[in-house]
């Protein structure tokens, strides 16, 4: 199976008994307090008549599903592609205390926590902050570089809920370039090695840039096989306003002309990502933007609205839910930011929630998480 037949059940009855009575505090629609300010495209957006704009089929219907928890966004490299440390340069010594890192965890509520950066390895209490979640019944995806697994591995244990997610974005030679640091891969590899010798689930994520091979893809999963490597998450590098160069990010149409064919050929893979968001990539399909699917808390609180659009930060989670402007976001909605935007974090929700679901999409996802 994809997943324990455990937590397959705990993620399906969350989202049942949240799609049949979603937290009412989480549905009022407060966004008319926003301040424009903080949004350079509203005049744009307000532009679009209302009229053109259909109502969000969950927009009554908001809970979250992943947390994305940034406890610091220090970092030992400076990867090409990550915002967090240029957005963030003004906090990037700051860390969000363990306690405030735990309330966050339980004012959310979502099943699923994603613990990112900046380098989360480097986040001094990061053993006692994954026991903890874990005591909580959540189920956890370390993002790291996978350069400190072996140094501070013995602060973990072994857990089914619990995955290394390790950054690989191609084989050798290409993958350091993207880290811009020789010996990065090396290092991974080995924090893979040791984390599956003492009985880890591993996982990797992959970001697809406009120049990246996919045969070479190909290759690094082959590889990552040998290693024992449970599954892969993948994910096309769109542009946005902290690392906003279109010679390495891609368009919507240049993302789909990478990924064509992409379901087909790589299906002898455990890809974690659903077949329905692999469509979307394909072209073979549209969705929604369900942004607040995937929450993300850093060191200035909720950040609104979404993983990679910085309009605001809201000191509480209720006012992340109820303050944001949702109706402005997503492609077509009149954010240009928004238009060529194919991450996961935005789509894979929206595949959760079932939104435009049909039955042979029930049976894909059945089938994907068998498999």
């Amino acid at each position: 199976m994809k997943f324990p037949l455990s937590t397959t059940a705990m993620l399906a009855a969350y989202v049942t008994k949240n799609k049949r009575n979603p937290p009412a505090a989480w549905q009022k629609d407060a966004s008319q307090h926003n301040d424009a300010s903080s949004n350079p495209f509203r005049i744009f957006q307000e532009r679009q008549a209302a009229a053109d704009r259909k109502p969000h089929p969950m927009i009554k219907k908001r809970f979250p599903i992943v947390l994305m928890l940034e406890p610091l966004h220090a970092c030992n490299l400076t990867c090409t592609g990550c915002g967090r440390i240029r957005e963030y340069e003004s906090t990037i010594t700051e860390r969000i205390p363990l306690e405030e890192c735990l309330a966050a965890v339980d004012e959310c509520g979502a099943p699923m926590v994603s613990i990112c950066g900046g380098e989360p390895m480097m986040y001094p209490q990061i053993g006692p902050l994954v026991s903890e979640i874990l005591k909580r019944g959540k189920n956890i995806y370390l993002c790291t570089n996978g350069m400190f697994i072996k140094k501070r591995l013995h602060e973990f244990k072994p857990d089914k809920k619990f995955y290394f997610n390790v950054h690989l974005d191609g084989m050798e030679k290409n993958h350091d370039i993207a880290v811009e640091r020789e010996g990065v891969f090396k290092d991974a590899i080995e924090g893979i090695k040791a984390a599956k010798a003492a009985g880890f689930q591993v996982c990797t994520n992959t970001t697809v840039y406009n120049e990246t091979d996919m045969n070479e893809v190909e290759e690094l999963f082959d590889y990552l096989k040998t290693l024992g490597v449970d599954m892969h998450q993948i994910s096309p590098a769109y542009g946005y306003s902290a690392v906003n160069n279109r010679e390495i990010f891609m368009t919507k149409d240049d993302i789909r002309v990478k990924f064509q064919g992409f379901g087909e050929r790589f299906k002898r893979f455990p890809i974690n990502q659903t077949p329905m968001y692999m469509e979307y990539l394909e072209g073979k399909r549209d969705l929604p933007c369900t942004a607040w699917g995937t929450p993300t808390y850093n060191i200035k609180g909720w950040k609104g609205p979404c993983y990679v659009i910085s309009d605001a930060h809201y000191k509480t989670f209720e006012e992340f839910m109820t303050q944001t402007g949702w109706e402005n976001y997503g492609p077509g909605n009149g954010d240009p930011r928004c238009e060529h935007c194919m991450m996961h974090s935005g789509f894979e929700p929206t595949v959760a929630l079932g939104v435009d679901a049909t039955l042979g999409d029930t049976l894909k996802t059945l089938s994907w998480v068998l498999r």
